[in-house]
């Protein structure tokens, strides 16, 4: 985590002072590009957009209800993969919103979708793949969901986040190594 004062900002005010959001809901945190966030093509580099992505995901928690309750219960989230697209630049000192939401989970793996816009439009849209974990061992996603008081049916998943699932597991198929016999 390389912003560590956002980082502080958020749990000391933002966090204390959101709006709430349902399970589904989207949530929408506003940051602006600091000079310190930009690279020599004057633009917000590459590797500041994860980073904002851990600040919108604490404050989605924040939003649901959920962080100070699995912060308590010891459940710290992980990300386990993640795919990027850049479609447009973000300016030095322009703001911009980080919009995060579930879109879905399996029986092994929350999916959420993250989409930098600001008035220009659309940005970089992320899907991340993550879990929970506690003292080493993932807590199961029926906890989770039952924890966050969800009682419907699971979202199913846009045809991206399907499409981007199987190439994970072609990906995992491919490089580990086989199986002995």
């Amino acid at each position: 985590m390389n912003l560590i004062f956002r980082m502080l900002w958020l749990f000391i005010w933002r966090v204390r002072h959101c709006r709430r959001i349902g399970f589904l809901g989207t949530s929408v945190i506003r940051y602006r590009a600091l000079p310190t966030d930009c690279d020599i093509n004057m633009h917000l580099t590459n590797s500041r957009y994860p980073s904002f992505m851990d600040l919108a995901r604490t404050y989605m928690l924040a939003e649901m209800g959920l962080l100070k309750a699995f912060l308590k219960r010891g459940w710290m989230p992980i990300v386990n993969a993640s795919e990027f697209t850049y479609i447009r630049d973000i300016k030095p000192l322009q703001q911009f919103d980080v919009e995060s939401k579930v879109v879905g989970w399996d029986d092994k793996y929350f999916y959420i979708e993250q989409r930098f816009v600001s008035e220009r439009g659309l940005h970089c849209i992320v899907h991340v793949r993550g879990v929970f974990v506690c003292r080493g061992h993932q807590v199961p996603i029926s906890e989770l969901v039952t924890a966050a008081g969800y009682c419907g049916e699971p979202p199913e998943l846009p045809p991206e986040v399907v499409k981007w699932k199987q190439f994970l597991d072609l990906k995992k198929a491919r490089n580990l190594p086989p199986q002995a016999a």
